[in-house]
């Protein structure tokens, strides 16, 4: 069948919106019918070269929900007319890490960068050229054929444009502070950059009983944005955090700090490593560049303070666990989802979507198919 999708033909590049060619699903694996993808930083890295795809042309798009149209054989959990969240992380069950628990660090997500199926193949493509998936599902595309393990079914009650902010900012920015970062009642917590995943990290901290959380973020939009979702102080810059923080502790400094800068550096780690306590904890989830970037650390802090850095993917949980964990946060009332999303757009406006992104004047943009 034919479809509309934004694709990367070259790097550094922009998004352009062409015609694919999308082929019948095979073995365990469904045929999606998007409705609506997050226009998620982590994919602009890939348009950007901080993070480059190994394969041209790439399909981008992983925050997304849709609706099955089409099942292949061996498809158990799927039907069509079923709603999804796409899991940009498959989760096979068998695995070391799935059997422990930790399905968002299943062994199957090796083979993320060559944007093929889990068999090697390709269901996408532009004048007989296989084009790559972003994370098997490819959400920036109209249609998309998706492996059954990417795929979380979700109630019908709940809007498939809201639904897709699920499948990757709001679970990473959450978990970071509630899982990664372990906030507990009474924390202070710095939360490092509050656009997309920061933001949700705002709104983990809260739930979790975070008594002063401070947004640190150059943009005043941002800084706007992070007290209405939860934040009881804004400022606009990691020192600044990293001093209030003290002034609240007796000089001890935070409990928790999430980095979730727009692109993750060394130095960024070095300042919330500064900003927090004794065996304090900072989380680094934000994306990092392609160059190497030494972390300036006082190692003094590191062995005799016991500080921890702690790495952070999918917010530290399994997709098929956070997303409805979410959406019932969502029902109740505890979790703010309609809220993030401050412009819509069509799959041809992408770029200014993005753009809107760099000037700092959104928390999430959504595109509509």
């Amino acid at each position: 069948m034919k479809s509309r999708a934004a694709l990367l033909m070259e790097i550094p590049g922009k998004w352009e919106v062409v015609e694919v060619d999308v082929d019948e699903p095979r073995a365990n694996e469904v045929l999606v019918r998007y409705v609506a993808t997050g226009l998620c930083h982590s994919d602009e890295h890939h348009a950007t070269g901080d993070n480059a795809t190994q394969v041209l042309p790439y399909c981008g798009g992983h925050e997304g929900a849709g609706i099955v149209e089409e099942v292949g054989p061996g498809v158990t959990m799927l039907k069509p007319g079923d709603h999804v969240v796409t899991a940009f992380i498959p989760g096979c069950g068998r695995c070391r890490w799935c059997a422990s628990g930790m399905q968002n660090l299943c062994d199957l997500g090796a083979l993320i960068p060559k944007g093929a199926m889990l068999d090697g193949t390709y269901r996408m493509h532009l004048d007989g050229r296989d084009v790559a998936q972003a994370a098997f599902v490819g959400t920036f595309s109209q249609y998309s054929v998706v492996p059954e393990l990417c795929c979380i079914p979700i109630g019908k009650d709940i809007p498939l444009q809201t639904a897709a902010l699920v499948g990757c900012g709001v679970p990473t920015g959450w978990g970071s502070a509630v899982n990664a970062g372990g906030v507990e009642p009474g924390h202070v917590v710095i939360v490092m950059g509050t656009g997309g995943l920061g933001i949700n990290a705002v709104q983990g901290a809260k739930h979790a009983g975070a008594v002063r959380i401070i947004a640190a973020d150059p943009l005043s939009f941002r800084r706007s944005r992070a007290l209405e979702f939860g934040a009881t102080d804004a400022v606009g810059s990691i020192e600044e955090a990293a001093d209030l923080a003290r002034s609240l502790t007796n000089g001890q400094g935070a409990d928790v700090a999430v980095v979730t800068t727009s692109v993750l550096k060394g130095e960024h780690i070095a300042q919330a490593f500064d900003a927090v306590r004794k065996d304090g904890t900072v989380v680094a989830t934000a994306v990092p560049g392609q160059a190497p970037s030494p972390i300036p650390l006082d190692l003094a802090q590191l062995s005799a303070y016991q500080k921890r850095i702690q790495g952070c993917l999918y917010g530290a949980w399994s997709p098929t666990k956070a997303v409805p964990a979410l959406l019932d946060l969502y029902r109740a009332g505890h979790l703010k989802l309609d809220e993030l999303i401050s412009r819509t757009f069509t799959l041809d406006e992408i770029n200014d979507g993005y753009a809107a992104m760099y000037e700092g004047s959104t928390l999430r943009s959504v595109v509509v198919h």
